[in-house]
């Protein structure tokens, strides 16, 4: 019988290594989209900032980014939602 976090991570249905999109919403002010593309690029050192795709909201008050990243475990991308999410410019992660 398996224990929890006795062995490898079989939880995941995303086949590594993938590109993965990651959509971050967050207020629209000036430097959210180069402070999330410098989150990533310090994280994920092969992320291209210039493939983010960005959103405004209907009334401008949030923007929404679509980074996709190039990662090789679920422990990774497991690592970037948990920065992302803990930063103090982003609401949502997807």
């Amino acid at each position: 019988m398996d224990v929890i976090g006795s062995g490898p991570r079989k939880d995941s249905l995303i086949e590594f290594p993938c590109h993965f999109p990651i959509k971050v919403m967050g207020k629209s002010v000036p430097e959210f989209a180069q402070v999330i593309a410098d989150l990533l690029g310090a994280m994920n050192p092969g992320f291209d900032p210039g493939s983010i795709e960005m959103r405004p909201s209907s009334k401008g008050t949030y923007i929404s980014l679509t980074c996709t990243v190039r990662v090789s475990s679920q422990d990774e991308l497991d690592a970037i939602y948990r920065a992302l999410t803990g930063h103090e410019l982003v609401s949502i992660v997807l």
